[in-house]
């Protein structure tokens, strides 16, 4: 029973920690919740953005992995665009091309026909790179305006620091920890929400570029082989050959 009284009376005589985080934000009020809830909506989106684009990229360029190796070796557009996904950005231009073609016919000049084909692969070219930046310009958002929301919070854990000073007539560290505390917690969270989504941005960025690249390249091929009537492909590899059945044993006599 004495150990047990003992540790008791230590617990009870231990200082409390009155300069944490939830106690900041119950010192900040209304301003200090609404700034980490905005903040935290816009983490939360940031990495939904990343996840899903990321993905969303990964499946495109997966498919351009599988159209390699097969899609050149169709006799026509429309057998290779059938072994295509449907709804996949390869099959779009391909399906948009092979439109073109077929309105081109009433066109009398053929300058007219070239720039028709081109102008309607480019324009599918151009929708597929506008859904893969969608969410982008958030991330640009957050990444440029939640270090100044963050801010927003230190200027007013400053400014109650500063009013408590003037109400206490001195600046005794019991008065101004809460409010510098919360200031910092806001600063650093500001920071937190946009350092990430800044590295997200560039990063999905990136690939976009990436990915355009390969669309303008693959929307080219397509083009050539519509206006030489299938004469012009890309250099494809070989088919790997059939492993050749096992020859059968000789029969004894």
């Amino acid at each position: 029973m004495l150990i047990v009284d003992l540790l008791t009376a230590a617990a009870q005589a231990a200082p409390q920690n009155k300069f944490g985080f939830k106690e900041a934000l119950e010192q900040g009020g209304f301003i200090a919740y609404a700034t980490v809830v905005i903040l935290g909506i816009m983490s939360f989106g940031s990495f939904f953005i990343l996840f899903t684009k990321f993905f969303e990229q990964a499946k495109i360029m997966r498919q351009y992995n599988e159209l390699k190796a097969s899609f050149w070796r169709a006799p026509s557009l429309k057998d290779g665009a059938a072994k295509l996904d449907k709804n996949s950005a390869w099959r779009q231009i391909v399906d948009d091309g092979l439109a073109a073609e077929e309105a081109h016919g009433k066109m009398t000049d053929a300058l007219e026909a070239h720039d028709w084909l081109h102008g309607s692969l480019a324009r599918s070219e151009a929708s597929v790179n506008a859904r893969l930046a969608s969410g982008l310009p958030f991330l640009a958002t957050v990444g440029a305006t939640s270090p100044f929301i963050g801010l927003f919070g230190t200027v007013v854990g400053i400014y109650r620091a500063l009013i408590n000073i003037g109400i206490a007539g001195s600046a005794s560290i019991d008065k101004v920890a809460g409010p510098v505390g919360e200031a910092l917690i806001m600063t650093a969270l500001g920071l937190l929400v946009a350092v990430p989504a800044v590295l997200a941005y560039n990063y999905l960025q990136a690939r976009n570029k990436r990915i355009a690249e390969l669309l303008s390249g693959f929307s080219t091929d397509v083009l050539a082989n519509i206006n030489s009537k299938g004469a012009v492909k890309p250099a494809v590899a070989p088919a790997p050959a059939a492993a050749k059945p096992a020859a059968a044993p000789a029969a004894k006599a």
